[in-house]
């Protein structure tokens, strides 16, 4: 198939101002159709700003909202919250070819245009997957770079590779990644009933086929952007986000395995915030022993990010990031 596609994202977003700018105006720079920006805040400052662009529709999950879209009411958790509007999007006469579910700190970084990629899909494909890299601290380098580790997808490379890099860690670690390592979907328009969860798709209460990896299509997460930034999610993460005590150790094999709720927990009983600071600093921080670690590797990838001149480039009236 040639062309190109036309592509849209969704995502559920509480963030300040300038992050929910940055999410929009990187997207929309690659040539997103639409982003539909569901704010989980009603209330959220973003409202305006975002709904006076054309080529976005901003929605205030609203007790009227939920009522429409969840029949037992807003949902509990913000993962099912993200997933209801995202299955509530993609159901709705839309116009574009493919919809994508991802984070407000999760970008896009295509190696060529992204209507491109999709087109050239073969057309049985409905379901395309993206693999996360995740960005190391500080996210915004002196150089103007902003690096990110990637993961070998093959089990086994992945972890000696992780052996390798991280040498206190790295038998907890899964690729060196804190979040995700399943990525997220791009589905292509047209298929009945869809409810997206979190990292795979139904569609008229089926799950939809093994994906078709995007690999020329990684997505950056900024994760771990800076210390400051870690810590101050820390204790949701570790009580209902990415290191929640319910989810199993990444690498189960070992004897001494341990999910990253326990390993982190562990840390920070026995030795504070001291043992939280070794560990980012192994694990996320972008010294030169980690770049030389991941480039041997082949897991570094490096990509100019001028967040602030995209954001006033598609948001010039919008406000600065200091009174945001």
């Amino acid at each position: 198939m040639s062309g190109s596609a036309s592509w849209a994202l969704v995502s559920t977003i509480k963030a300040p101002l300038t992050g929910v700018l940055d999410f929009a105006a990187w997207h929309l720079e690659l040539g997103a159709k639409r982003l539909h920006i569901y704010l989980d805040d009603p209330e959220d400052p973003a409202y305006p700003v975002l709904k006076a662009h054309p080529r976005i529709r901003a929605v205030r999950c609203d007790d009227a909202h939920w009522r429409r879209v969840a029949p037992k009411g807003r949902p509990q958790t913000h993962q099912l919250r993200q997933v209801a509007n995202a299955s509530h999007c993609y159901n709705r006469k839309n116009s574009h070819d493919w919809l994508g579910h991802i984070d407000v700190d999760e970008f896009l970084f295509p190696e060529g245009d992204m209507g491109r990629i999709l087109a050239a899909l073969p057309v049985d494909v409905t379901s395309a997957r993206l693999r996360p890299m995740e960005v190391l601290a500080p996210g915004d380098t002196p150089d103007g770079v902003t690096r990110f580790r990637a993961f070998a997808l093959p089990l086994a490379r992945r972890h000696a590779q992780t052996d390798r890099i991280y040498p206190e860690f790295g038998r907890w670690l899964n690729g060196g990644m804190l979040s995700h390592v399943a990525g997220k979907l791009f589905l292509r328009a047209g298929l009945p009933q869809v409810r997206f969860r979190i990292h795979k798709a139904l569609s008229a209460g089926t799950e939809l086929a093994e994906a078709t990896e995007l690999a020329q299509v990684p997505l950056g997460h900024l994760h771990a952007p800076d210390w400051d930034s870690w810590h101050r999610h820390y204790r949701f993460r570790l009580a209902r986000g990415a290191y929640r005590a319910e989810l199993k150790p990444m690498r189960p094999a070992f004897e001494d395995s341990l999910s990253l709720h326990d390993l982190l927990s562990r840390l920070e009983e026995t030795e504070g915030e001291a043992g939280l600071r070794r560990f980012f600093t192994e694990v996320c921080t972008d010294t030169p022993a980690l770049r030389r670690a991941l480039a041997a590797e082949g897991l570094l990838h490096e990509v100019p990010m001028d967040l602030a001149r995209l954001r006033m480039q598609h948001f010039p009236s919008a406000a600065s990031p200091k009174t945001a």
